[in-house]
């Protein structure tokens, strides 16, 4: 075949896939609510079918994992594109900050935390928390090095001593703290010549039928390089009620399948994960 009609071809084949979104007026509401009815067969279907969370092995006192893949960066167009790859986690987290979840600690929401009731991470130290891992490694796109990420607190300040409460402060205790600290990501070359044994990775998916239907799909992925077994995978569909964006952003308000028992969504791979690759309780 000619490299012209070759691109003619895909010209034509893109342009089939189009139509489905191209026809479709959401403004209509005879014409919404008939999509609206398909879209939802298709979710039940594929939440009973295909969606799903499936554990064929844990490991415990894992100290760090490999992160395969970052959820890249999005804004208000990705969130009202129908056929942006990561719409089924549009709701989570993002570079440093999805790196940040894997490294944080949880603590409950309510009750004690099991695997019925996950509660909420944040990188603060308190009592009561479990720990996440101690570090994760990524490999960085731009140069190919594998670099090593832990997080720790830094002292970025010092408080007013002249404040009222800072007084206070001083008064029940000379020795009080003035230093002011924050959390922030360590990033070096990793210190091992080989990668971790366990990785992380997910791949989203763009099926154009289901995508006409602002439906969309995505497998995250927990691997054993050295035996190269899959000890786990994590299948979810999301689906949006908001077929004319506008200035809505239709994939931080969809529903999903399967839910996830925790107080943010923002969390969803790192709650996953760590069923899996239990993380090494501290001493």
């Amino acid at each position: 075949m000619k490299p012209t009609h070759r691109r003619n071809l895909l010209i034509l084949i893109a342009a089939c896939w189009a139509l489905p979104l191209q026809a479709y007026d959401p403004l209509n509401r005879t014409e919404y609510l008939a999509r609206i009815k398909e879209a939802e067969a298709v979710y039940k279907e594929r939440c009973e079918k295909v969606a799903g969370i499936r554990i064929y092995k844990t490991v415990p006192d894992v100290e760090g994992v490999l992160l395969m893949k970052v959820r890249p960066a999005r804004g208000d167009r990705e969130l009202a594109d129908p056929n942006w790859p990561g719409a089924a986690f549009g709701r989570e987290f993002y570079g440093d900050s999805y790196i940040r979840t894997f490294l944080g600690y949880e603590y409950p929401a309510q009750g004690p935390i099991d695997s019925k009731h996950r509660g909420y991470i944040t990188t603060d130290n308190r009592p009561g928390g479990l720990p996440g891992y101690r570090w994760v490694e990524v490999i960085d796109p731009k140069d190919g090095q594998r670099y090593r990420y832990a997080g720790s607190e830094k002292v970025v300040g010092k408080k007013d001593a002249t404040a009222y409460n800072v007084q206070l402060a001083l008064k029940k205790d000379p020795n009080y703290d003035l230093n002011v600290y924050r959390w922030s990501l360590d990033k070096v070359p990793s210190p091992s010549p080989t990668p971790p044994r366990y990785a992380v990775t997910f791949e989203d998916h763009v099926i154009p039928e289901e995508r006409a239907l602002w439906l969309a799909s995505s497998t995250v992925k927990v691997l054993d390089l050295q035996t190269n077994d899959v000890l786990g995978e994590m299948t979810r569909y999301a689906m949006s009620y908001i077929h004319a964006p506008r200035q809505s952003m239709p994939w931080l308000r969809h529903s999903i399948c399967p839910e996830m028992n925790a107080t943010s969504d923002a969390q969803s791979t790192r709650i996953f994960v760590d069923e899996i690759l239990i993380p090494k309780k501290e001493q």
